[in-house]
């Protein structure tokens, strides 16, 4: 590998990084081209944008000098300023984001790949509870990255972002480092789910725990089950006065975890895992690269996933789900007069009975009586009038007719 030396570029007044040898001029026109748009794009200081663009060129012909791939191809002064530029991209991305939305962005995308990974063994982890471990999991990472940007970067080792642009470059890393493709035997696989996969194993098992005693403490001096951590977590938790959440984050948060009950008590983990995927607001092919599928298969999952999303919507959990899409009997399935008016004209007789007796709460056993209808026929009727109501909803947002799912 060509050692590393710096020249001063006088006009500027700022140390530009150069690899000897005959790549020396390219070095020095990446830099300018990073560090004039950096100085451009951000409210950095002039050194702060030197000091990224460094790293950023330094890293890029480091990797270039490496890879065989690029060697080979006979222009390297072109890759590199490729991946510059897509370094850059990177930085600036969460550098637009802002410190808070940045940190929740990157949260949240790491949080996605490693979701189905997390899954300690001898336990069944609801959807809160695996975020939870996913939380502990991540801030190991962090760290880990921290150490590895450091390391990497020769800098020195109490060396902590401090402005946005180095907290945005630091965000950008993590981001890379996670992905990172480490080589296997017949395959590769991304770093932070190897690390996830380890994590998950090294998970303690389940202790069991007094509730009464976690709360009210225990009468003998001498019970050494007191001192167990969990039960001091436990304590812990409990005593803490969490600040209310908005209803509508709460019911949103209820709907989520009820869903995914539902498809793991249906025993459909895959179609947890993409919902999970979903709720990240990841690409199509993002989703089917974190989850191994083809197109195909994908497709496939995603149709058998709105199979048992509207089973759920319009008949296991229907009232829950109405009342968080505040279209609930109370304001006539979220239509509008004219909407409810023209849809109820539309229903025959017995539907048009179900709904009434619906809205004036009566239970279910009654209303089948009184309409003599099965259970299951009730059911039935009942979902066909919550799909209409849900398509015409859907056709006044997208403007379109809705299909049925049959």
């Amino acid at each position: 590998m060509n050692s590393v030396a710096t020249a001063t570029i006088p006009s500027k007044k700022v140390t530009t990084p150069t690899v000897q040898g005959d790549n020396s001029i390219g070095v020095e026109g990446t830099f300018q081209v990073l560090y004039q748009e950096l100085q451009e794009s951000t409210k950095a200081s002039q050194q702060n944008c030197h000091d990224v663009a460094t790293r950023i060129t330094t890293e890029v012909y480091r990797i270039c000098q490496e890879s065989k791939r690029i060697q080979a191809s006979g222009d390297v002064q072109s890759s590199a300023i490729s991946l510059a530029r897509h370094r850059l991209q990177q930085c600036m991305r969460y550098y637009l984001l802002g410190s808070s939305r940045g940190r929740v962005e990157l949260h949240s995308t790491l949080s996605a790949i490693t979701y189905r990974y997390i899954n300690p063994p001898q336990r069944q982890l609801s959807y809160q509870g695996r975020l939870t471990i996913i939380e502990d999991f991540l801030q190991g990472f962090y760290l880990e990255a921290l150490n590895a940007f450091r390391r990497e970067n020769q800098m020195v080792s109490t060396y902590r972002p401090q402005t946005l642009l180095e907290l945005a470059e630091y965000m950008a890393f993590i981001e890379r480092y996670g992905k990172r493709r480490i080589p296997l035997p017949g395959r590769q696989q991304q770093l932070i789910i190897l690390r996830a996969q380890t994590f998950s194993q090294q998970q303690p098992q389940e202790t069991n725990v007094d509730i009464e005693q976690a709360a009210e403490g225990s009468s003998n001096d001498n019970d050494g089950s007191w001192e167990e951590p969990a039960v001091q977590q436990l304590r812990s938790a409990m005593a803490m006065q969490a600040e209310p959440e908005p209803e509508e984050d709460t019911l949103r948060s209820v709907v989520i975890t009820e869903l995914m009950d539902y498809l793991e008590q249906r025993q459909q983990s895959d179609c947890a895992d993409y919902f999970c995927l979903r709720l990240q607001d990841l690409s199509t092919q993002e989703i089917e690269s974190i989850l191994g599928l083809t197109p195909r298969q994908r497709d496939y999952l995603q149709q058998r996933f709105k199979y048992h999303l509207i089973r759920f919507a319009l008949l296991h959990r229907w009232e829950l789900v109405h009342e968080w899409l505040e279209a609930s009997l109370h304001t006539n399935l979220g239509l509008t007069p004219q909407q409810w008016h023209n849809y109820t004209e539309l229903l025959d007789d017995k539907h048009r009975a179900l709904l009434k007796l619906k809205q004036l709460g009566q239970p279910d056993e009654k209303i089948a009586k009184t309409l003599g209808l099965s259970t299951a026929q009730l059911q039935k009727r009942w979902f066909k009038i919550l799909e209409q109501a849900w398509e015409i909803r859907n056709s006044l947002v997208s403007g379109s007719s809705a299909s049925t799912h049959e």
